[in-house]
């Protein structure tokens, strides 16, 4: 999965991480939305999900396809 980019503002690297996040207010609770993150940016996405209970489940980027 070479395409995978890492969702942090700016960055263009390879992401290796899927974090699994919903808005509790907005969505469902099975609803799961996934940002990317390279091992750089995978601190910062999940510290500010967590900080807002969104955080669901983190993953490797090779389990997205699966599920």
């Amino acid at each position: 999965m070479s395409d995978l980019v890492c969702s942090a503002r700016g960055c263009t690297s390879h992401a290796d991480f899927g974090l699994l996040w919903n808005n509790p207010s907005l969505h469902t609770p099975e609803r799961r939305k996934t940002w990317l993150a390279c091992p750089e940016h995978r601190n910062h996405l999940t510290q500010f999900l967590g900080a807002r209970g969104f955080l669901r489940e983190v993953v490797d980027a090779d389990e997205l396809s699966t599920r």
